[in-house]
């Protein structure tokens, strides 16, 4: 993770950017972290990080761990993140369609939207305890190596996804590196068959599936995304099997929502 306050913009606060990108650098399964994981994390000094974690301390964005020298997420993150996820109507209508297409497919159905340059859950529903994957609200997914992310940039306007790629480019040419020659094909696959896959790529005991909507609610770009264990079939046949199944999903959410065509 690079820290934000080299942004050239006068009106870029840097170090409220610094606190935010501490808060980020926690990690799906991580319970708790110190200031050296944070510096190592961000790139920031030590002085520095311990000056935003003893203010994000006071604030209640961070707790400190039983053990004194750690930290843990604070319940304030849960207050802020609320409004967001009370705000967005899509969850409520979307959940009892994707409790039932989970239970169908015998895996995961997901909503996820773009943040930066990962993607993010923001409902889940869950009908195998199997899965190696445990998609929880909150919880992040690379760009590049998931059916999620994937289904993301497809839909994306041109421009937005060059700059996206380049983002990713320069913060994580290690993962641009590895996927970046996929993209093309992954493109033309999407417009042939409506939506993405993950052939294991992420998780070697799960593949993904995921159908963005054809357009922005609320100004962000919806994709659902589906999860099912490796074992159950081979990836073309699961692919024939859920791939239609999800797009249904996402056309039958998009009436509900008054789209039009």
């Amino acid at each position: 993770m690079q820290a934000l306050n080299k942004r050239k913009d006068p009106q870029f606060a840097s170090t409220l950017a610094q606190g935010i990108d501490v808060l980020a650098c926690f990690q799906a399964g991580e319970i708790s972290l110190g200031n050296k994981d944070f510096a190592e994390r961000t790139g920031l000094s030590r002085s520095t990080v311990a000056r935003l974690t003893h203010t994000l301390l006071e604030l209640g964005y961070l707790r400190r761990d039983p053990g004194g020298r750690r930290y843990r997420p604070g319940a304030a993150l849960l207050v802020a993140s609320y409004p967001l996820l009370a705000s967005l109507q899509i969850r409520q209508i979307a959940r009892p369609l994707m409790i039932r297409l989970a239970a169908e497919i015998n895996g995961a159905v997901s909503l996820v939207i773009r943040d930066r340059q990962q993607m993010v859950y923001v409902e889940t529903a869950r009908a195998n305890e199997a899965l190696h994957t445990h998609p929880d609200i909150g919880a992040s997914l690379p760009m590049l190596s998931t059916a999620a992310g994937k289904a993301w940039l497809c839909r994306a306007s041109a421009e937005e996804r060059a700059v996206v790629l380049n983002q990713i480019r320069l913060k994580e040419p290690g993962h641009y590196a590895r996927h970046a020659a996929a993209i093309d094909e992954t493109l033309l696959s999407f417009e042939k068959l409506g939506y993405c896959g993950n052939n294991a790529q992420w998780y070697p005991q799960a593949y993904g599936f995921a159908v963005p909507m054809s357009r922005a609610v609320d100004s962000n770009l919806f994709v659902f995304n589906s999860g099912v264990p490796v074992g159950e079939g081979s990836f073309h046949e699961r692919a024939a099997q859920i791939g239609p199944k999800l797009f249904a999903l996402v056309q039958g959410i998009e009436n509900m929502l008054g789209f039009r065509y």
